[in-house]
């Protein structure tokens, strides 16, 4: 026994073309995942604020040192700049990395005044800072370091003087390292519990759902009563208005069906019972010749009961269709309607009926061709069926503007009072001659509505008879002399 692999539910992270099969994960997807994308982000400006931070926290001192620089800085007229401090030491690596500070006094044309020459120079000089500290971030001997600046005036002398004191960004860096471990670690706490917490509250929301999962699953088969929308919440009312519809609409389907059902059983255990007794009759008879005469009886009702068959089970085809047939064929109606014609000529030669055809040679719908065949067939066989001897059957296609399909007679007509009940199912006029189940027009009406068509009866415009006129709605109206 093989073990089917469960289908994996897809995220946002997927692709979006599969339909998702949970709303759950869904939603639990479009929570978290922006929660999980942020993070970084999260962390990034985090990084930037500690700098920022560490760098306020250390700047004043940096800048009380540069300041210490400027005081000692005199213009002499002989001697020119000097600085009143002990010439610093010269600066080793690790002088650098144990957070030693360089100072420097220096011309922009690169020569050095005082100090150490390792800091670099400033490359572009900004104009406040004649007027104010300025701190800049540099790399010196392989290390990141801070550095105060400031431009000064000296004396006769063209060349502003540059006056910086540098130190190693290490110990910004540990207090930066303390910022962002202070904020983050509490988030490796946080970002677990709101996804328990999301979890719980999602299960929580859901269970509406789940409770009228289990009010469905518990009903009765026979059970199609609507659900009562003050018991479902908000979110859910057009959903469950919807399948309320649905119901509905299944109900009347259902109620219409046990109704066919009914009329169809009744149909048929009249003609059966009278087979029955035609053939009790025929084997009580001694005389042969009444025997062959309850035979032919029993033959011509099995034709009836045949006969009523078979139109219950296209209508039973039809209605199946109505349901889940969407029309998509191209059909051209006109060759359609003559191929139908066609098939009817020896039942009305025998009738000593005319067939005949009218109208367009081509003309496009869209549908489908067995039931459209169908149709054409019931109607013309129903018109052969009540015409008179010698009378005519005439098919036309054409535009009325829009495009239809007549079938004219020169039967009896059909009174104006009986025009919408011949389409019932198992009615027929009473006083006619003729056999039949009462199905037939029943069926040209399922078809004509599954294909959007209206129809109508009226008199033969011709003189008497009746014309059956199907008009579709939308068509290829195209048409060729």
């Amino acid at each position: 026994m093989t073990r089917r692999n469960k289908p994996r539910r897809p995220s946002i992270f997927s692709d979006p073309n599969p339909v998702p099969n949970s709303l759950f994960g869904e939603i639990l997807d479009w929570l978290l995942a922006p929660l999980l994308l942020l993070w970084p982000i999260s962390i990034a400006a985090t990084y930037h604020v500690a700098v920022k931070i560490a760098d306020e926290a250390y700047d004043p001192a940096l800048g009380e040192r540069l300041e210490q620089v400027i005081q000692a800085i005199r213009f002499d007229e002989r001697e020119g700049t000097v600085v009143h401090l002990p010439a610093p030491l010269p600066l080793t690596q690790s002088d650098l990395e144990a957070g030693r500070v360089a100072m420097q006094v220096a011309r922009l044309d690169g020569s050095l005044v005082w100090g150490h020459g390792e800091i670099p120079m400033l490359q572009f000089p900004e104009r406040g800072a004649v007027e104010q500290i300025r701190f800049r971030d540099e790399a010196m001997a392989g290390e990141e370091i801070r550095v105060a600046y400031r431009l000064l005036p000296a004396g006769d002398d063209a060349q502003p003087l540059l006056v910086q004191v540098a130190e190693n960004r290490r110990l910004r860096r540990v207090l930066s390292s303390h910022i962002i471990s202070g904020v983050l670690l509490p988030q490796f706490i946080i970002i677990p519990l709101a996804t328990v917490f999301v979890w719980f509250g999602l299960t929580r929301g859901l269970l509406p759902l789940k409770r009228l999962q289990e009010r469905i699953r518990t009903r009765r088969p026979e059970d199609l009563s609507p659900i009562d929308l003050a018991t479902v919440p908000e979110e859910l009312s057009p959903m469950v208005s919807a399948f309320n519809d649905m119901m509905t609409r299944l109900a009347a389907n259902l109620e219409a069906q046990q109704r066919f059902i009914a009329a169809a059983a009744h149909q048929l255990k009249t003609p059966l019972a009278g087979l029955k007794t035609q053939s009790e009759l025929a084997l009580a008879e001694p005389d042969e010749q009444n025997m062959r005469q309850y035979l032919q009886r029993i033959a011509s009702g099995v034709d009836r009961t045949t006969h009523l068959a078979n139109q219950l089970l296209r209508l039973a085809r039809v209605e199946a269709s109505v349901v889940r047939l969407q029309p998509k064929e191209e059909v051209d109606l006109p060759t359609l309607a003559k191929d139908v014609l066609v098939s009817f000529v020896p039942q009305a030669m025998a009738r000593r009926i005319e067939l005949g055809y009218e109208g367009v040679d081509r003309a496009g719908i869209r549908g489908h061709p067995l039931l459209l065949r169908e149709m054409i067939a019931n109607l013309i066989d129903n018109a052969i069926k009540y015409s008179d001897p010698e009378g005519s059957v005439t098919v036309r296609v054409r535009y009325t503007p829009a495009l239809a399909l007549e079938v004219v007679d020169t039967g009896v007509g059909v009174p104006a009072c009986e025009r919408e009940r011949i389409f019932e199912r198992f009615y027929r006029i009473l006083g006619t001659s003729e056999e039949g189940s009462g199905l037939g027009l029943a069926i040209v009406k399922e078809i004509a509505e599954n294909h959007g068509a209206s129809i109508a009866v009226m008199d033969n415009p011709q003189g008497k008879g009746t014309c059956f006129r199907i008009t579709f709605a939308s068509s290829d109206k195209r048409s060729l002399s």
